[in-house]
């Protein structure tokens, strides 16, 4: 597999062989799911809290006798059928919604993600993404070359989750001229993850050489008997 490279010009300047197992994975709908679901989950706060019947104050007494006055029978006020009563059933924060997700499906869902974009025509490989200057008028030159190349217009129009940009090592100034764009993020490679990777329109990998060499390495090959 080879993709086409450009440059912080918009323009092309040559090839990269693809890793056929990164850029060439079946898509897996039921996986890529699974791993989101778990992962949001995994991120979820505990935010809502209830008190139950035994958090309630109060209601130690029984309200009347249990017979005679011709009453319903009520052992307490703190009960969930009572105003100012516990809750039943209601959220707790001792309830854990972590689910494990394991490498093998993490890394799985990721090539499933990454061949779909790279199928669809959402990904672009760039040279490289450095801003020497740092300052996000420079950077802002790169993204509008950037969205000249055909395909990728809405790189430098759509205002929300335009671009996942990958890097293969840290660069703080390439990050310092980004991180005013709102619609755009910068992640090293080594850090991507399936829900970044599917919550960006387009993806732009810097120095793909060396980052899809990174990217193969996520899940070894497997050895044979």
């Amino acid at each position: 597999m080879e993709a086409t490279v450009y440059n912080t010009k918009g323009k092309e300047t040559g090839k990269v062989t693809l890793p056929e197992k990164v850029f060439g994975a079946k898509w897996n709908g039921d996986l890529v799911h699974q791993v989101m679901v778990s992962m949001q989950a995994n991120e979820r706060e505990h935010v809502a809290h209830v008190k139950d019947r035994g958090q309630v104050a109060g209601g130690g007494k029984k309200p009347w006798q249990q017979k005679g006055t011709g009453r319903a029978r009520h052992g307490s006020i703190r009960s969930p059928i009572w105003v100012g009563g516990g809750v039943a059933h209601g959220p707790n924060p001792n309830k854990v919604y972590a689910r494990k997700v394991n490498q093998k499906m993490r890394v799985g869902a990721l090539y499933a993600i990454l061949s779909k974009k790279y199928k669809d025509g959402e990904m672009l490989f760039v040279d490289t993404m450095a801003v020497e200057s740092g300052k996000t008028k420079d950077a802002k030159v790169v993204i509008n070359a950037l969205a000249g190349v055909k395909g990728y217009e809405k790189l430098a129009t759509k205002p929300v989750n335009a671009a996942l940009i990958a890097v293969a090592k840290k660069d703080n100034k390439t990050g310092r001229s980004l991180r005013n764009f709102s619609n755009v993020l910068v992640e090293e490679v080594r850090n991507l993850n399936p829900m970044t990777a599917l919550s960006y329109k387009y993806i732009v990998i810097s120095d793909p050489e060396i980052a899809c060499k990174g990217l193969a390495a996520r899940m070894p090959d497997k050895k044979r008997s």
